[in-house]
């Protein structure tokens, strides 16, 4: 019986083993949302996009993300700490110009651990329902109390809503 039971014994180790390995990324987080976030008031655009947890994080990990440029040129980055009591994680673009209606737009986004290490790159894209060109330029309001932004509504009672100028036609 002590013949057959040790190396069944080990076997089931063994197996035990290497179910603990794990050769493939883990899964820690998934899209639960992504948009082109529009504010008129200060007249800003920026991509937003959150994660829902689906696993543990550690503490002093970190979320980066890659985000197209609609304007052209280099990518823009962002890196934000991630806190272990956060459900959701909330990555957000600097402002952006030149958004173009129905037209997808990529984001990348990686999970690093507190040492670097890559846990997670998530790539997707971002279409908007909305052009940019209905943006004005210029913040409609300034300051704390909403004034009206003087560059916009003119003291002679013209409007300069004009959007930003200078995207690419595509």
């Amino acid at each position: 019986m002590n013949r057959i039971a040790l190396p069944l014994l080990v076997v089931v180790a063994t197996l035990g083993l290497c179910g603990c390995q794990r050769d493939e990324p883990r899964e820690v987080a998934k899209i639960s949302g992504r948009m082109f976030v529009f504010n008129y008031r200060v007249a800003i655009a920026t991509y937003l996009v959150t994660l829902q947890r689906v696993a543990p994080i550690a503490d002093g990990s970190t979320v980066g993300a890659s985000f197209e440029n609609p304007r052209g040129g280099p990518d823009l980055t962002t890196s934000d700490r991630i806190f272990p009591v956060d459900e959701k994680i909330t990555v957000q673009s600097p402002p952006i110009e030149c958004v173009k209606q129905d037209r997808p737009y990529k984001v990348t986004i990686r999970i690093k651990g507190p040492e670097g290490d890559i846990l997670q790159t998530i790539e997707t894209t971002i279409h908007s329902d909305t052009d940019q060109s209905l943006l004005p330029a210029k913040p409609l309001v300034v300051g704390p109390l909403y004034t009206p932004n003087p560059e916009v509504f003119k003291p002679d009672g013209t409007t300069d809503m004009r959007p930003v100028q200078g995207c690419p036609a595509s």
